[in-house]
């Protein structure tokens, strides 16, 4: 355990904000965070790699940052493989050890930065895979009274870049361990844009080819967290029902979008800024990336209120473009 006083927050957040907390702790198990939750100052937050963050200001309570180690077989039946992983296993690194080991399911995710408790509770999504297909439970403590609590995933509450911590439970539980089932047979997911077609340039479906192709395609979209801030995407692809989806396609053909559930369109935000000319657009130190519509970026020295004012003037701007409001996958704090 490390106990940090009034600590600065810049390596904590992936958009480089300067600001502090009264206290950080990272702790390393569930009996050590249970041993210290009485003592600490409230209010709590619990942090990844804070690569889903945006601070507006100092943080004035405590907040905790889990380095929960180990990645553990728990049980292997037929094609499945069950796998225990700790809260604070860096999520790339995660991936990179299931394919190393044969484990199929997580691939689609590589690149994705952040760590293993957090993908659990944001829903982590990319190409066409999202982690809520492959986890089992997620193990947690309650903040409040230091009780044990497993979730089965059907009581996560999974949706679009959601989770019961992220709604009714949000702040009141920390995560120490995710168990996941992955599978020991192939089970390519390609249809996702460009994917198909980088993974038979090198080769075909292996598993080291899918996760080769991934960081291709993601290194040539998105910007390197350590040299220029961002939380990678910052706004959620909206979701329209159809009719209003084909009154927008009438009017826009080359509308980027894909299919959802019960009716429902989801549709490439990105595109909409895109097509509202914020690409490369700046609002004094906080920026749209030049290669990808959908990211917001500190050039440098931007405070969290100069990327919301750049992300509230991109919301109103859309909504009044094209009658979409966009949600931010980035949590304020």
């Amino acid at each position: 355990m490390k106990i940090t006083e009034y600590c600065s927050l810049a390596r904590y957040n992936t958009f480089g904000i300067d600001v502090t907390a009264d206290c950080m702790v990272e702790w390393a198990s569930a009996d050590e965070l249970i041993a210290l939750l009485p003592e600490l100052k409230r209010p709590l937050l619990m942090i990844g790699s804070g690569s889903n963050l945006l601070f507006t200001g100092n943080f004035h309570g405590t907040v905790l940052h889990s380095t929960v180690d180990g990645i553990d077989v728990i049980a292997e039946q037929g094609s499945q493989i069950t796998v225990r992983v700790g809260s604070g296993v860096k999520w790339d690194d995660f991936v990179a050890y299931a394919v190393l080991n044969g484990w199929w399911g997580i691939e689609n995710l590589t690149g994705i930065p952040g760590e293993v408790g957090a993908a659990a509770v944001q829903n982590i999504g990319a190409y066409g895979v999202e982690v809520k297909d492959v986890i089992d439970t997620v193990q947690t403590i309650r903040l409040s009274d230091c009780t044990r609590r497993d979730f089965s995933n059907a009581e996560c509450g999974y949706g679009y870049r959601q989770s019961i911590f992220k709604n009714e439970l949000k702040g009141q539980y920390a995560v120490t361990h995710v168990i996941f089932r992955l599978s020991l047979t192939p089970q390519p997911k390609l249809e996702y844009g460009a994917l198909e077609h980088e993974v038979a340039r090198l080769g075909g479906p292996a598993l080291a080819n899918i996760r080769s192709a991934v960081r291709t395609i993601r290194e040539s979209k998105l910007p390197d967290p350590a040299v220029l801030g961002n939380a990678g995407s910052f706004f959620m692809n909206p979701v329209i029902p159809a009719a209003q989806f084909e009154r927008l396609k009438s009017e826009f053909p080359d509308v980027v979008f894909f299919p959802a559930d019960n009716g429902m369109v989801k549709v490439s935000a990105g595109w909409l800024i895109d097509r509202a000319g914020w690409k490369g657009r700046s609002i004094g130190p906080a920026a749209v990336y030049e290669k990808q519509a959908l990211v917001l970026v500190n050039r440098g020295g931007a405070t969290g209120s100069d990327i919301i004012r750049l992300a509230d003037a991109i919301i109103k701007d859309i909504e009044e473009k094209f009658g979409i409001t966009l949600k931010t996958e980035v949590n304020y704090i």
